[in-house]
């Protein structure tokens, strides 16, 4: 039992960003579904409104519950905020050009390809989170 909880603890940043990787994806999946299917927007723009609100959902999870960082005084919550918004313009830029060739060049599935999308932007997100916007938050 105390190797499993050594274990957890050390991969306790990797866990909790598959749980809120997992929600976000959620969040994208589900409003790209409404969008699309229910408000009939197009592919293109309802890729662009459901990364939004999943970016923000996840801005706020990583912060406090993934990289543990839990100040909100307002130069390091704009140095993060810009730096994830950053970093996720590009991997969202990504999930747009998959999603454009795939649904409305190549006509395949939506879902299916916003699914494999949405893998690709985790592991890319995780990266630069880790590395770049919240580093200095696990070193405390």
């Amino acid at each position: 039992m105390e190797r499993l909880i050594k274990l957890v603890k050390k991969y306790q940043s990797l866990l909790m960003y598959g749980i809120f990787g997992v929600l976000t994806t959620i969040v994208n999946i589900a409003v790209y579904y409404v969008c699309y299917h229910v408000l009939t927007m197009s592919n293109l723009v309802s890729t662009a409104i459901a990364w939004f609100l999943a970016v923000v959902f996840a801005f706020f999870t990583n912060k406090i519950w993934v990289f543990d960082s839990k100040s909100f005084e307002t130069t390091l919550l704009v140095h993060e905020l810009t730096a994830f918004f950053s970093c996720r313009i590009i991997t969202g830029l990504l999930d747009m050009i998959i999603m454009y060739i795939a649904v409305d060049k190549m006509l395949w599935n939506e879902m299916l390809w916003k699914a494999i999308s949405n893998v690709l932007v985790i592991i890319l997100n995780y990266i630069a989170s880790k590395l770049i916007i919240f580093s200095n938050a696990e070193e405390k």
